[in-house]
Formats: structure tokens, sequence, C-alpha cells
């Protein structure tokens, strides 16, 4: 398993609970999470398949702003 860190511009539970919808309908994602607490918003994806790319326009579809981040 793979996990890719993200900044996002989600920051509120509301938030959360538009994505959650995105990026449960991908089977590929074993697991999630955006820790709110966070300055940068840190989404996490736990995956095998998925290119960061995916990650970033799946988000931006949805209305949000994701960058990978390097680590």
């Amino acid at each position: 398993m793979n996990v890719l860190i993200f900044s996002t511009d989600v920051s509120a539970p509301e938030q959360v609970s538009k994505v959650q919808p995105v990026l449960s309908a991908v089977p590929a994602i074993s697991d999630w999470n955006i820790d709110l607490e966070d300055c940068d918003k840190i989404l996490r994806v736990v995956s095998n398949d998925l290119s960061p790319r995916y990650i970033e326009t799946l988000l931006n579809n949805a209305g949000f702003n994701c960058t990978e981040l390097e680590y």
C-alpha cells in the first residue's frame, strides 16, 4: 500500500462531507482522512494503484484545491 499526501483547502467538517462520496466511490482507495487541525489541511490517501494526479483531479473537480506534497 502507498500513502499519498496532499495539501488541500478543505477546512470544515461540512466540506469533508462533500469530499467523502467522491473518495469513497473509488474502489482503489482503501482508506483516507483529512487533518483539519493541520495548517495544510492534509489529505492522506491509502491506495496501491492511484496516481497523485488522479486524486488532485478528483478534488479539483469537486471544487477543492488539492496539491501533492513531497515527503
